[in-house]
């Protein structure tokens, strides 16, 4: 039995984000939903979902979106702050090494 995710305010506000791109990018390059839906082999009432920030659509089928407009390239590049912010203070909390 399938568990149902519990998709959270914030994430459903940076969908909407997203598939508001992905129809701002397809638009600008005058292009058919048919067309991208085609280019990113998911059907064109996929592409609508999409473009709508429809949480239950994978994440691969919003990658093959992107890659079919062209901006695909920067998808994956998370800027990961509070990690970051975390190993530097694990690491500043490390004894300092004696040396010989």
């Amino acid at each position: 039995m399938k568990t149902k995710v519990r998709i959270s305010p914030a994430t459903k506000r940076e969908l909407r984000t997203l598939g508001a791109k992905i129809r701002e990018a397809r638009l600008r390059r005058h292009l058919p939903q048919k067309l991208v839906a085609e280019r990113a082999s998911v059907s064109r009432v996929t592409l609508t979902r999409m473009e709508r920030g429809d949480p239950s659509v994978s994440a691969g089928a919003y990658a093959m979106a992107l890659q079919a407009l062209g901006i695909l390239d920067g998808w994956a590049d998370i800027d990961d702050r509070l990690g970051n912010r975390l190993a530097e203070e694990q690491s500043r909390k490390r004894a300092p090494r004696r040396q010989s």
